[in-house]
């Protein structure tokens, strides 16, 4: 487990950064109608910066070789 959270350490930063941007999004912008579907719910909000953050900080991740 420690050695799948050492290797996964970009992608668990930008999943927590991605839910807290979602969050503060809600928070500050947000949708007041209650039509949007991202927006209008804190915890649709979070899921979806948690999500975001985590497939734009797995972009920066090195590929391992097979052959070391």
């Amino acid at each position: 487990m420690k050695n799948w959270l050492l290797n996964n350490k970009l992608l668990i930063a930008g999943i927590i950064l991605g839910a807290a941007a979602g969050f503060l999004y809600w928070q500050q912008i947000g949708c007041t109608s209650g039509t949007c579907m991202i927006t209008s719910k804190w915890h649709n909000s979070t899921a979806y910066g948690a999500l975001m953050g985590g497939l734009l900080f797995s972009m920066f991740t090195k590929e391992k070789n097979g052959n070391s």
